[in-house]
């Protein structure tokens, strides 16, 4: 290379180096957001009236990963692990995750989410109620358990949060009680960004001092007035900020949630997906 020629690709090189940040941020910013998964309470109205139907929606929407909740008709709406795992893979989704409660049909619960297809089986409260630290700790080591038995099984046992747990008990907020107490190897924290800006919390505190904590995420937005989910876009929950840590979080998986509808639960969610793939960050 001739010694001109040299130069002037050194003057590119350092010219690179001194705009590398710039050009990060701009990649970051230009980010789109990619699979898309709805927590199925979010249409459980429609789940208990007809499952097939309304996951034929979901998949022609545009949702892939999809979480159950427990309901009156059991974990899947009525449906056997098999029959949701069939119409899923049928429509090109697959049921990720799914609440549960730890109780009397805990083995069946286990059972049924390894026959589904399931990678995390999720409790969305604690074993037994009770606001105290001690509580807490006591919680925490059942979680611990509950985990060995979910891993032996081929699945991640996790906890999912609503506000409750962000009380403050004797200068001590009990979710911390709960993160400190449960080994991350044996219970993922799936949390729920609304339920935490909604209790007068930043998540982001959390996903700086608990890197990786947080393989799976509840994404809605909160009127933060009323503590009710909202559309994206009209809460106080910064949707794209959060996502820009979605890294640091650990998070692997979001399921999109709404619990209260201006109309209908399909409108909402129909408005709260195109937000989202419309989003950049």
């Amino acid at each position: 290379m001739k010694r001109k020629e040299f130069l002037r690709a050194s003057a590119l090189a350092t010219a690179g180096m001194v705009l590398a940040p710039g050009l990060v941020r701009a990649y970051r910013a230009n980010k789109k957001v990619k699979n898309i998964g709805i927590q199925l309470y979010t249409v459980r109205g429609e789940m208990l009236a007809d499952p097939k139907a309304t996951l034929l929606q979901l998949a022609n929407i545009g949702f892939r990963n999809l979480e159950s909740a427990r309901s009156e008709k059991g974990n899947y709406y009525g449906l056997t692990p098999k029959e949701i795992r069939t119409i899923c893979a049928d429509n090109g989704m697959r049921l990720l995750s799914g609440h549960i409660h730890v109780d009397k049909d805990w083995q069946r619960s286990i059972e049924q989410a390894v026959e589904s297809g399931q990678e995390y089986i999720i409790s969305a409260v604690l074993p037994s109620p009770g606001q105290t630290i001690e509580h807490y700790q006591e919680s925490a080591e059942a979680f611990n358990k509950l985990g060995e038995e979910c891993k032996k099984a081929g699945l991640h046992f996790g906890y999912h949060n609503h506000d409750s747990e962000f009380a403050t008990v004797n200068g001590q907020v009990l979710y911390d009680v709960l993160l400190k107490h449960t080994d991350p190897k044996l219970v993922t924290m799936e949390m729920d960004l609304g339920w935490v800006v909604a209790a007068g919390h930043d998540p982001l505190d959390y996903f700086r001092q608990h890197p990786g904590r947080f393989p799976l995420w509840h994404l809605k937005d909160m009127d933060k007035t009323r503590k009710q989910s909202t559309e994206f876009g009209k809460g106080q929950v910064n949707i794209k900020g959060l996502l820009q840590h979605a890294e640091q979080a650990g998070m692997k998986h979001f399921f999109l949630e709404q619990e209260e509808y201006a109309h209908s639960a399909f409108e909402s969610i129909r408005s709260d997906y195109e937000y989202l793939t419309k989003l950049d960050y």
